[in-house]
């Protein structure tokens, strides 16, 4: 019985190891976006998102954080002004893609161009 239970316990430790990193506050990711941006892990994307350019560090997890807050501000501009959303993130991806400074990505065509 204590074979079966340090088994398990071990397989639930690989387990946890292997997820992938835990989700990041706002305050962290926003923290983390810059270092992550110029490292060209994360990029700005024509939706008005930010998107994973290149796996590492906690891109994921600065990108799932931002995008929320962005989805969130997006919809609150939408309904105030009552437009769609789609718009909202239409001008909003423009307006970051023009503000990305040269050396950063940037999507173009579907495809990760540094700017």
């Amino acid at each position: 019985m204590m074979t079966l239970l340090k088994y398990a316990t071990a397989l639930l430790m690989a387990m946890a190891l292997a997820l992938p990193a835990m989700a990041l506050s706002l305050d962290e990711a926003k923290s983390q976006l810059d270092t992550a941006k110029s490292e060209g892990q994360v990029g700005e994307m024509p939706t008005g998102y930010l998107g994973v350019v290149s796996a590492g560090g906690n891109a994921k997890a600065i990108v799932d954080a931002i995008n929320q807050a962005r989805r969130d501000e997006y919809a609150r501009i939408a309904d105030k002004h009552d437009i769609p959303v789609t718009q909202v993130e239409a001008v909003a991806g423009k307006k970051a893609m023009e503000k990305t400074p040269p050396g950063q990505y940037i999507q173009v065509n579907d495809r990760w161009v540094r700017k």
